[in-house]
């Protein structure tokens, strides 16, 4: 937490496969399933007391019913080139949320990238879940320890058990399914992601036309 108050975590994994495996995993389709199996481990970990809700427009991630929106986030964007996929979620609103980080700049973000391959000729890939400028509730109103110790805490805890179910390779299937080619998505840019993370992390311009949005 910087002194602002605004949140960065980031955990991550690397992913050891078979080279076929790798190939049938390397496609914005399954990107959106990856996005999609994110949401429902968190449904299934916390055993159907967090639920996401879907619209056109926007991701709601609510204690039961939609009434009681825990966080909200607009709705996903897209880009991947032949080494990098990345899926992005802009937090839009929430009761999880403080005034100051609404309104999209800051992010849920999961970020895979083809890692050169080990030496038994086997694939790697790097899975990274990261929380980028977020302002939570909990420590703008009752104290930064508390937020350490409890929401904190169960975001790396949940994120943890994400990244370790994935060696079972069974995504869930995207309810979109918008992309089919790596040709339909935008190329991440290394340098023109970290100058939009920059931005974001300051508030300013955003760079979202990078991306390919999808409802």
């Amino acid at each position: 937490m910087d002194g602002r108050g605004a949140v960065r975590s980031v955990q991550a994994a690397d992913l050891v496969l078979a080279e076929d495996e790798a190939l049938k995993l390397w496609s914005p389709r399954q990107l959106e399933n990856l996005a999609r199996t994110y949401w429902r481990f968190l449904t299934r970990i916390t055993l159907g007391l967090i639920r996401v809700k879907y619209t056109e427009r926007e991701r709601y991630v609510c204690l039961l019913f939609r009434p009681f929106v825990l966080l909200s986030f607009q709705a996903p964007e897209y880009a991947m080139d032949a080494s990098r996929g990345i899926v992005r979620w802009r937090i839009e609103k929430g009761v999880l949320v403080s005034k100051k980080g609404r309104g999209g700049n800051g992010f849920l973000e999961i970020d895979m990238r083809r890692c050169p391959p080990e030496p038994d000729g086997r694939s790697r890939l790097n899975v990274e879940v990261e929380v980028a400028n977020f302002y939570p509730a909990i420590a703008s109103r009752l104290g930064r320890w508390l937020y350490t110790n409890t929401q904190s805490r169960i975001h790396v805890i949940v994120t943890h058990g994400f990244l370790r179910s994935l060696k079972k390779l069974k995504l869930a299937q995207s309810k979109v399914g918008r992309f089919a080619s790596i040709d339909e998505v935008p190329d991440p840019g290394e340098r023109r992601m970290l100058a939009d993370r920059r931005g974001t992390a300051r508030g300013g311009r955003r760079e979202s036309d990078r991306f390919a949005k999808t409802p």
